[in-house]
């Protein structure tokens, strides 16, 4: 059923719509594949509202990153590591890191079609640092509580602990078509994805211990 164009008087609503539909049509089609007609279309928005919001596609596209990473960075708050032991705070942030790519699929190739990009987009925003500042500070003390009881090795940077877990993930995710056929093997299906779960909290973990 074709959906009816939203009203202007429900500003909010209309720009909901057109940032759910920006983030499907740009994971599909990157911004270069993307187009506006098809965005309006998917949203049930007028199309002009789309520069009446946004300004341009390219300022649609960086509202959408802005938007994907937001959307994760709140969520890991939202683990409330300070409450756990060390590890099990390790382990429930690789944990959710993992599922993240799983549960939402537009988020690689999202940031697969900005590196491709060379991240330009990214670096006009105002806001993208600021947002993983809380991260990067949420890992420092996990790994320094670790270590006061010494369950973590010392000198760990926590922008790289966190690069390398994401990259654990990201990277299955990102290559899970070609990994597929390089190594004769179905890595999107169920059981798959769990061994490699597992594979990556026990990886993981291994590298933060001390010896």
């Amino acid at each position: 059923m074709k959906r009816q164009p939203v009203a202007r008087r429900d500003p909010e609503n209309s720009r909901r719509r057109l940032l759910d539909a920006a983030r499907d049509v740009f994971s599909k089609n990157g911004l270069g594949g993307a187009r506006v007609d098809e965005i309006a279309a998917l949203s049930g928005v007028n199309k002009q509202l789309v520069y009446y919001h946004f300004g341009n596609k390219k300022d649609l596209y960086l509202a959408v990153l802005e938007e994907t990473y937001q959307e994760i960075r709140v969520q890991e708050r939202q683990l409330d590591l300070a409450h756990l032991g060390p590890i099990e705070a390790m382990e429930k942030l690789i944990e959710f890191t993992f599922d993240y790519f799983e549960k939402n699929p537009h988020f690689v190739p999202l940031l697969g079609d900005e590196n491709l990009h060379k991240a330009r987009h990214l670096e006009s925003s105002t806001v993208i640092r600021e947002l993983h500042s809380p991260l990067i500070e949420m890992v420092k003390t996990t790994l320094e509580r670790g270590v006061a009881i010494g369950v973590f090795r010392s000198g760990l940077d926590p922008v790289q602990v966190y690069i390398s877990l994401a990259g654990l993930g990201f990277f299955y995710y990102s290559n899970i078509h070609t990994l597929s056929v390089i190594f004769g093997r179905d890595l999107k299906g169920k059981a798959a994805v769990e061994e490699r779960r597992a594979h990556v909290i026990e990886f993981a973990l291994s590298a933060l211990r001390p010896g």
